[in-house]
C-alpha cells in the first residue's frame, strides 16, 4: 500500500485531529480557536495540525502564531479513491482462485474467497459465518464437482480432501446448504 496513503489514515486514527477536521470543514481557523472548540491545550493543538498538515489533510496560510489553518478537501477525495481502489485491489482473486468453468467470480465472491483461500488455492479455514460458508461452499462445488454425475462418497472426500483436510465437515455442510444431494453414499449437484 502507497507509504503516503498510510500515513494520511494513520493521522486521521485520533480522535482529536478529527475533531479538528470536522471543525475545519466549516471554515479556516487559527490554532487558538480549534484549541477551544475540540477542548484541548493550543499546544496539543498545534502538535495535531503539524501531524494533519505532513500528511497533506490542512494547510496554514501565514506564520505562527497568527497562522489560520483549512481543510484541504482534494486530499480527502484522493484518499477516498485510494481506499476505494484498494478495495478492488484486494477483490481480486488471488492467484489460484481461478473462476470455476462456466462462470465469472464478482467482486464480493472475490473478496469473501480471498479471505478464506490461500495462494495455492487451499481453503485455510471453514467460514463460522453462514453467508459467507454458502459462498465458498459454491465455489467448492463448482470447483471440485464441475460435471453433472454421480460421485461415489470415497471420491468425493478425496477432491474435498485437495482443499481442505476435514472433507466430512465440508461434505456435511455441501449437503446442508442444498448444494449436493447425497443417496445411498452417491452425490449428486444439486442447481
Amino acid at each position: 500500500m502507497d507509504r503516503r496513503l498510510v500515513a494520511a489514515l494513520k493521522a486521521l486514527t485520533d480522535v482529536t485531529r478529527l475533531r479538528i477536521v470536522v471543525e475545519l470543514a466549516g471554515h479556516d481557523a487559527s490554532v487558538e480557536e480549534l484549541a477551544g472548540r475540540v477542548g484541548v491545550a493550543p499546544s496539543a493543538a498545534a502538535r495535531h495540525l503539524r501531524r494533519l498538515r505532513s500528511a497533506g489533510i490542512v494547510e496554514a496560510s501565514g506564520r505562527w502564531p497568527d497562522a489560520r489553518y483549512r481543510l484541504r478537501p482534494e486530499r480527502l477525495g484522493e484518499l477516498g479513491r485510494a481506499l476505494d481502489e484498494a478495495g478492488r485491489d484486494a477483490a481480486e482473486p488471488q492467484p489460484g482462485l481461478e473462476a470455476p468453468a462456466g462462470r465469472e467470480l464478482d467482486a464480493d465472491e472475490a473478496r469473501v474467497l480471498s479471505g478464506f483461500f490461500d495462494e495455492d488455492g487451499r481453503l485455510t479455514t471453514i467460514p463460522a459465518h453462514s453467508s459467507k460458508r454458502v459462498v465458498v461452499l459454491r465455489y467448492l462445488r463448482d470447483r471440485c464437482f464441475p460435471e453433472d454425475r454421480a460421485y461415489p462418497e470415497k471420491e468425493v472426500n478425496q477432491r474435498l480432501a485437495v482443499v481442505h483436510p476435514d472433507a466430512a465437515s465440508l461434505r456435511r455442510y455441501l449437503v446442508d446448504a442444498g448444494l449436493m444431494r447425497r443417496a445411498a453414499g452417491i452425490y449428486h449437484r444439486a442447481e
